[in-house]
Formats: C-alpha cells, sequence, structure tokens
C-alpha cells in the first residue's frame, strides 16, 4: 500500500482516479511519413493476484477499439490477432512485467494517426485499460533529407570521400537503405555504412564537373524514401582547347579543327577565337611567334577573341593559344599565309657572283654594248610565290636558268636583242609588270664619237699653240729693231722665218751656255730697252717658254723637242 501512495504521488491524476494504476508516456507524439518512431512508455499495477511467475501481457488498441473482442495493433500475447494494417509495423518493445509499455512503430502511414492506449493483464486482479493517459499519434509528410557532405574541392583523377548522413533518433527503428546515384558514381564505388550514414569513395573526371549527385534513403515501405541532391565542383586542367575563325564582322565563328593551316587574303577581315574548358577558369593568351598580344583574366568574358581587320602581308606567322590555370596548361598554334597578288616588283643588274650592280625602274632605258653580257634579277613580292617570265618585244624567253626563273642571262648582246624587254609576275591573285628599254650601242658608233672628240681636242690645242706662237713672234720683233744701243747695233741679226721655215724653228729653243762670241762687246741695254725685274714677258706660259741669254751673240747650237 505504501508503494501504491508513493506512485500516486508521481504520477498524479491517472493514479488518483485509479488508485494502485499509472502509466507514463507523451501525450502527443509527431512523426514524419514513412520514418520510425520509438514512443518510450512506463506503467505501475498493484501487486494483487499475481506472482513473479504470472505472466504479464500488454495490449496498444487504436482508441474506440473494444478491448475484449477487438484486434490491438500491437501485444506480446502470441496467440492474439492483431489488425492487419499494424502487422509487422507496431511493436510492443517493453515488457509488462518489468513495468515497460513502449512502443515501436515502424514505416509510419497517414493513415496510422489517432489515439492509442494501453492495456495491461496480470493474473485475476490486474486488468486494466489506462484510458486516462492516452497516446496521440500524429502524421505529417515526410520532409527530413539526408545530409550529404562533399570536399570543397574534388580535383579530377584524385579519390575523395563523400558522406551521406540521415538523422535516425532511435537506435530500435530499423536501418534504412542509402544508395547513391549520378553520372560520376559507378556500380562498385559505395563504401561502408551504417544504420544512418553511408560512405562514397569517388574519382572525379572533368565530365563530372557540374553533374548532380544524389544519396537517397528508402525505407520499408516500399516506394518511401527521403533524397538530397548536390552538384559536383570538379576542378581539372584545361583541356578541349578549340580555335575559332570569323571571316566577317557579322558572320559566326566556325571551329577551325584539326588543320593547323589558316589562308586569308591581304585586307580580308579575320577575328580568331580561342576557348578552353577548365576548372577553375584558365588564363587564355594569344602570342604571334614569341610575342604576347594579349590575354585574359580568369573572371572576364570568354572566349578570348584576337582581332584583325585588315590582314597584311606582315601579320602571316604562328599564332599560339594559351589555356593555363593552377593544375596545367594546353595550347594550340594556328600558322596563318596572308595571300596577296605581286607587289614590289623589281629589276637588277647582276654581276657573275649575283652582286647587284643597279636597281632599275621602270621604262628605263638600258644601254648595253654590242657583244657584251647581260645578267639580270627580277624580284616580286607575293603569297603563293609568284611565277617569274622575261619576254622581249612580246616574245617570251627561255629561262637561262631553269630552276631560277627570275634570272636572265644574255652571254653575247646582239643587234636582235634592242627592244622592250619585260618582266612579269604572276599568281592566282594577279599580276605585275615592269619593263626595261633594251638598247644595243654599235662599236662604230663608238669609234666615230672618239674621232670626233679626239679632233675637238686635237683642234683646241692647236689653236692654243698657234696664239702663244704669235705672242713668242711679236716679242722676238721688239728685240730686233734697229733702235738699240751701239753694242746692240754691231750684233748680227736674228734668224727670221722664210717661207722653208717651221713651227719648230720658234718653239723649243735652248740656247747654247758655252762662252761668248770672239770680237764682241758686252754692252748693257740700253735702260729704255730692258725689262724691269717682274714684268711680264709677253710669253706664253708653258714649259716650253724660249729663253734669252743675257748675251746677245748667243749661238745656237741645240734644238730640243720636249
Amino acid at each position: 500500500m505504501a508503494l501504491s501512495l508513493l506512485m500516486a504521488v508521481l504520477w498524479g491524476g491517472s493514479q488518483a482516479q485509479s488508485l494502485g494504476f499509472s502509466l507514463r508516456v507523451q501525450r502527443e507524439v509527431t512523426v514524419q511519413e514513412g520514418l520510425c518512431v520509438h514512443v518510450p512508455c512506463t506503467l505501475f499495477y498493484p501487486p494483487h493476484g499475481w506472482t513473479e511467475d504470472t505472466p504479464a501481457l500488454g495490449y496498444w488498441f487504436l482508441a474506440g477499439t473494444d478491448t475484449t473482442t477487438g484486434r490491438p495493433v500491437a501485444t506480446n500475447k502470441q496467440d492474439r490477432e492483431v489488425q492487419a494494417r499494424s502487422q509487422g509495423r507496431f511493436q510492443l518493445t517493453g515488457d509488462p512485467r518489468n513495468y515497460s509499455c513502449s512502443l515501436l512503430i515502424r514505416d509510419v502511414r497517414a493513415e496510422d494517426k489517432g489515439q492509442y492506449i494501453f492495456r495491461v493483464e496480470r493474473g485475476g486482479y490486474v486488468r486494466y485499460n489506462f484510458q486516462e493517459s492516452p497516446l496521440n499519434l500524429k502524421v505529417t509528410a515526410l520532409t527530413q533529407k539526408p545530409d550529404v557532405y562533399v570536399p570543397e574541392t574534388l580535383d579530377s583523377g584524385r579519390q575523395a570521400t563523400l558522406i551521406c548522413v540521415f538523422n535516425w533518433a532511435f537506435e530500435e527503428c530499423p536501418a534504412p537503405t542509402f544508395s547513391w546515384m549520378g553520372a560520376a558514381v559507378t556500380p562498385q564505388e559505395p563504401g561502408p555504412k551504417s544504420s544512418y550514414f553511408s560512405v562514397l569513395s569517388l574519382t572525379p573526371r572533368p565530365r563530372d564537373h557540374g553533374t548532380q549527385l544524389t544519396c537517397r534513403v528508402d525505407f520499408s515501405r516500399k516506394g518511401v524514401s527521403a533524397e538530397t541532391t548536390v552538384q559536383l565542383n570538379v576542378t581539372y586542367a584545361p583541356k578541349d582547347l578549340v580555335i575559332s575563325v570569323s571571316r566577317a564582322r557579322v558572320s559566326a565563328p566556325q571551329p577551325q579543327g584539326n588543320s593547323p593551316y589558316l589562308e586569308a587574303q591581304k585586307g580580308q577581315f579575320l577575328q580568331l577565337l580561342c576557348a578552353a574548358e577548365s576548372q577553375p577558369p584558365a588564363t587564355l593568351s594569344w602570342a604571334l611567334e614569341d610575342r604576347i598580344l594579349s590575354w585574359s583574366h580568369p573572371w572576364s568574358p570568354r572566349p578570348l577573341a584576337l582581332l584583325l581587320p585588315g590582314v597584311r602581308p606582315g601579320d602571316s606567322g604562328r599564332y599560339t593559344c594559351r589555356a593555363e590555370n593552377r593544375l596545367g596548361s594546353q595550347n594550340r598554334t594556328l600558322n596563318l599565309s596572308v595571300q596577296y597578288a605581286p607587289e614590289n616588283l623589281r629589276v637588277m643588274a647582276l654581276e657573275a657572283n649575283r652582286t647587284v650592280l643597279e636597281n632599275l625602274g621602270n621604262y628605263k632605258s638600258l644601254p648595253v654594248l654590242e657583244g657584251q653580257s647581260l645578267r639580270l634579277l627580277c624580284v616580286a613580292h607575293s603569297n603563293p610565290p609568284a611565277r617569274l617570265s622575261w619576254a622581249l618585244g612580246g616574245q617570251t624567253l627561255s629561262p637561262s636558268q631553269p630552276a631560277d626563273p627570275s634570272i636572265l642571262e644574255l652571254p653575247q648582246i646582239q643587234t636582235e636583242h634592242e627592244g622592250v624587254l619585260t618582266c612579269q609576275a604572276q599568281n592566282s591573285l594577279g599580276s605585275q609588270n615592269i619593263s626595261l628599254y633594251l638598247s644595243v650601242v654599235y662599236k662604230k658608233e663608238l669609234l666615230s664619237k672618239a674621232f670626233y672628240n679626239g679632233t675637238f681636242l686635237g683642234m683646241g690645242i692647236l689653236t692654243l699653240l698657234f696664239l702663244c706662237l704669235i705672242l713668242v713672234m711679236k716679242a722676238l720683233r721688239k728685240k730686233q729693231t734697229p733702235t738699240g744701243t751701239p753694242a746692240q747695233a754691231g750684233t748680227p741679226p736674228k734668224p727670221r722665218p722664210t717661207r722653208r721655215s717651221t713651227i719648230l724653228d720658234y718653239i723649243n729653243v735652248v740656247p747654247n751656255p758655252g762662252p761668248p762670241a770672239r770680237n764682241r762687246k758686252a754692252t748693257p741695254s740700253s735702260p729704255s730697252q730692258a725689262s724691269p725685274p717682274g714684268a711680264p714677258s709677253g710669253e706664253c706660259p708653258r714649259p716650253w717658254q724660249t729663253r734669252e741669254s743675257k748675251d746677245t751673240g748667243t749661238e745656237y747650237e741645240d734644238i730640243r723637242f720636249h
């Protein structure tokens, strides 16, 4: 009786209504559909009419069910039938002998909601329905989801561990079934699992970036499950680098494909686009040979464009697009060939060793001596390389060197070579000509010119000599005048020119420096006839000037020619 009074104090109202019987259970339990719930429950009944060996039977009934003839939802009496809808799902896990009435409900369904009461039977006295302590069960929609833990970074090719956890509050509930789904999952990859978590060992690939991975938790009832989906963030080095080409401002770029060669005509619009797949985004750059032209930042829009609004021959070369991030790099090369018609055509005269003697302009006259050899080189800029040919007077000339048609060799210039000489450069895009007038100079003409020039020069020299002669003769006449000093009167006269005399008598006459003639007196010249020092003599300034001796009686012994 003392124990009954103590329980009445502890359990309050229930014991007050039925002295000796009490039950303690959570008044209201809420569970999500499809889950499992364990409801702890304890009871007390008076120790009358039973012994330790007397079985204690417990029943859970849906409120309103006849506890004598109706079927319970759970019981520990083996031969007592239970309701079909609760069979296998409702289980009395507590043992009434130990004053436990705990209830386990698996795979909760929406129709399970309601009020439940417990009944205990032991011996002849303890037969009691705890109407005053019902259990109210509420069933809500399933909203609980598993938690998926993924490393912040998944590196391509490197194994990673992912965990899916479902917060299962009661160990008495059966473990759900975990499953992983997604493009990155293979059937062999799921690893260890327990009643509340599952481990997935994953080796991601670049193609797995951005794909979805799902962890699903399935419960005992078919069709009831909870799942969580995450998006994979896989990092990988740049790959699948593509170069696209646009040949007009409004045209869509076309992938270049696997060809490393690109042709464009001079002046054409050209835009090169470079794009690559990578995570994190790669830095893109364009380079011509070894010179960086442009680059992008990882956060800038893609792809990276290289604009050539009007391509020029100087734009030809090897263009390289490179994509790089912390995991690696990739690059691709495109060889651009700018095609254009021949231009800058010129002709040069060469020596035998190909040394350039002269650059010849268009329509220039080229005089060549008859019989002389001629070697010309024709050069043009073009792409594709131009075919060079020579023509003389409209007639094509056979190349002197078939392997190098740009060189024209004429080993001996003849009369028939005179005329318009033309070099033509031609390719598929156009042609260009340069013409020269080949003028043949004959040897007779050179002799005539030489004779004419020599005659003219000779006449000039003779004229100069004649003028000098006149000056000499005037000087001699002055010295032979009768008006002189007595000494000069006795001096024999100097020879005068006669019809038989020649010009040689008056030039290159050198006096003999011998002794003065006998019986002659050296009388000084009159002051009026002597020339003052430094006065002009009136003679021609040439090396062959006539030198007069101080002695007027000198005889001429030598005539010298210089």
